[in-house]
């Protein structure tokens, strides 16, 4: 037995659907690692006192006892320890064991001689029973030892997948910026619960376009961001984490270095992603939000990162997909020298825009999207500026729709700024005011090369779609998560 910790204590407040009350020690966890026996002290904190030292937690293990009790077993188990009985003398011996280990605990008078479930010659309640044999171990309580091998027998509980709820992470590695998702899976409800959401601008593609390298100040960045999430994931328990790299990591000749860092500090091997795994999850992470999923069929879902832009088109499910290499700071770091940008400098960033759009249209058939969906920081910005909000809110930008028209005055707008004008700006985001007038650019190009008259703005992105992936896999959840799923948005 163990001291429970914070975060024992509070997945058994989960369990139970109420606090936990005198919990001693952690008796014995489940094989999804949480708590499923507490050692409960012999006198709660109320003063009352408390027979059943081991107290079983983990709801589908209580439910499939349950199951055993409305079967009456127990009427079979109850002539196997009377006198004559093959469990007498056994039986006996676990009320005895109980008593013991209850002393270890504390002595309270009014239990000194009171087991549980029945014990030393009656089987009242299977649960108490079961919750001793997982304490003490098998060939202690003939009656837990025989319940517990019942119900592994017909899969109801230890042998299926993971009986609480379980924790994964995602993170998105980008040129711009490292962001962090912890979402709790509920393996019995399919439900999902967003736990935390991060974003830090580490600017990792600086330089890269024109180096080929990523430099030693931007991976330093990287790094830091890492450490600090290697302690967020420690706190919540975070059981799998699925690490995404992309654009900036993919085009670098020094990647190994960027590998073998994030692997030391996270202990999660990163995945240099291709760009058109990078359109998969990014579609899918969309697509999962109700209110995206209310556009019209097929949908062209674009992705502006910081090096690149991804375009995938599809109902359901994406049926084609393409990556090009320009990004809002790729395209900043390659052509805006002058503050405000002089207007060859912003023409230079929308013909090269136009030309990757144009190979893009190539491979996915724009023509054929009945709407248009926007993600990342950039559209979302864009958003945030044409609802005129005081301050940046994901629930009022998630789902809204920006005409043509207002994408096209708003990167006018911004391109007639001055960095310190950008920065003043209550919605924008320190790191990204000396980027997002290439990234208004870009937005306002795929517009006029789609010729729809608005843009869906999705605050789900890659982000989520990872989270979405992940939980996908057999050890998480068995619900499918592309129904409608919102894993909730918090900023971008």
């Amino acid at each position: 037995m163990v001291e429970p910790t914070v975060a024992d204590l509070a997945a058994v407040s989960r369990q139970l659907g109420r606090p936990p009350r005198g919990v001693a020690r952690i008796a014995h966890r489940c094989a999804c690692g949480l708590p499923d026996v507490v050692a409960t002290e012999p006198r709660l904190p109320d003063g009352t006192p408390f027979p059943t030292t081991f107290y079983l937690t983990c709801p589908r293990a209580t439910a499939a006892l349950s199951t055993l009790e409305s079967e009456r077993l127990m009427v079979d188990y109850e002539l196997r320890v009377a006198p004559g009985g093959d469990w007498q003398e056994e039986y006996a011996a676990a009320h005895e064991d109980y008593l013991r280990r209850r002393a270890d605990l504390g002595d309270v008078a009014e239990v000194r001689d009171v087991s549980a479930g029945g014990m030393p010659s009656r089987v009242k309640c299977l649960h108490a029973l079961a919750a001793h044999s997982l304490a003490a171990g098998p060939g202690v309580n003939p009656v837990g030892d025989e319940a517990l091998a019942t119900v592994d027998d017909r899969e109801m509980w230890s042998t299926r997948p993971p009986c609480a709820p379980a924790r994964i992470a995602a993170v998105d590695c980008g040129t711009n910026s490292i962001r962090l998702l912890v979402v709790e899976l509920d393996p019995l409800t399919g439900a999902v619960h967003e736990l935390h959401r991060d974003l830090i601008i580490v600017r990792l593609g600086e330089g890269v376009d024109a180096t080929g390298r990523l430099s030693d100040g931007a991976l330093e960045r990287t790094f830091a961001a890492c450490e600090g999430y290697a302690e967020v994931l420690r706190e919540l328990q975070v059981g799998a984490v699925r690490f995404v790299a992309t654009s900036a990591s993919r085009d670098a000749s020094n990647r190994e270095v960027f590998v073998t860092g994030v692997r030391d500090r996270l202990g999660v091997e990163p995945e240099v992603i291709s760009g058109e795994e990078e359109a998969r999850l990014s579609f899918l992470g969309a697509t999962s939000s109700p209110a995206v999923r209310a556009g019209a069929e097929p949908r062209l879902v674009f992705d502006i990162g910081g090096g690149s832009t991804e375009f995938v088109l599809g109902g359901d499910d994406p049926v084609a997909s393409v990556s090009v290499d320009v990004g809002c700071v790729r395209l900043a770091e390659r052509w805006l020298a002058s503050d405000p940008p002089a207007a060859a400098e912003v023409a230079g960033v929308r013909s090269d825009a136009r030309e990757a759009i144009g190979r893009a249209s190539a491979t996915v058939p724009f023509g054929h999207a009945a709407s248009l969906v926007g993600l990342a920081g950039t559209v979302t910005t864009v958003a945030a500026l044409y609802l005129g909000l005081d301050e940046y809110d994901p629930v009022a930008i998630h789902g809204s729709r920006i005409p043509a028209a207002e994408v096209t005055r708003i990167a006018a707008d911004l391109a007639a700024m001055t960095l310190a004008e950008r920065l003043a700006l209550p919605v924008m985001h320190p790191g990204r005011a000396d980027v997002i007038v290439a990234g208004a650019a870009v937005l306002d190009e795929v517009l006029r090369a789609v010729g729809l008259a608005e843009v869906i703005v999705s605050e789900q992105d890659i982000l989520d779609g990872i989270a979405i992936d992940l939980a996908r896999r057999p050890a998480g959840r068995p619900a499918d998560p592309s129904s409608g799923v919102d894993l909730g948005f918090t900023g971008a």
